[in-house]
């Protein structure tokens, strides 16, 4: 199964909530940017899992269009910024035998937890805003392949 872990498009500070907080232009065209660039790479996606805060739900508007039709989209609470990276990983894995592929569109911390925590002797990550990283898990072990951002394709997009 291959996972595909997303952090969150850039996000403004002017919100009631951390959980209210929008996504701004630039964190809108990074995110679309970093879809387009995966949308080659996927043959079809399965599943996507994000955050209920608002950026997280606005950064997976602005990109599904760009990436393959998903047929289960899941808003999910274990998903936001201090979530149980452990009992994360252990849901996707309990998903590897009925998905090919899945997206998770989620915060800092977490996603550099839920690396480490499905790819067993690599450290946490940072992710950039709109950062993606791909790993590829089999028989309960993940092994990163890539983790780029919006900075880190810009070559290849020009």
């Amino acid at each position: 199964m291959k996972i595909y872990i997303m952090r969150h498009g850039q996000a403004g500070m002017n919100a009631k909530s951390d959980e209210t907080r929008p996504l701004t232009e630039q964190g809108i065209q990074e995110s679309v940017q970093m879809a387009r660039w995966l949308a080659p790479q996927l043959s079809r996606l399965d599943r996507v899992i994000h955050s209920p805060y608002l950026r997280a739900r606005e950064t997976w508007l602005a990109i599904c269009s760009e990436l393959p039709e998903v047929s289960v989209v899941e808003e999910s609470d274990e998903i936001t910024p201090y979530g149980d990276a452990v009992r994360v990983a252990s849901y996707l894995e309990a998903l590897s035998g009925e998905v090919e592929s899945l997206l998770v569109v989620s915060h800092l911390p977490l996603v550099g937890y839920l690396v480490h925590a499905l790819c067993p002797g690599h450290e946490a990550p940072l992710f950039a805003t709109s950062g993606l990283a791909c790993i590829e898990f089999d028989e309960g072990r993940g092994v990163l392949r890539w983790l780029e951002g919006p900075h880190t394709i810009k070559e290849t997009n020009s």
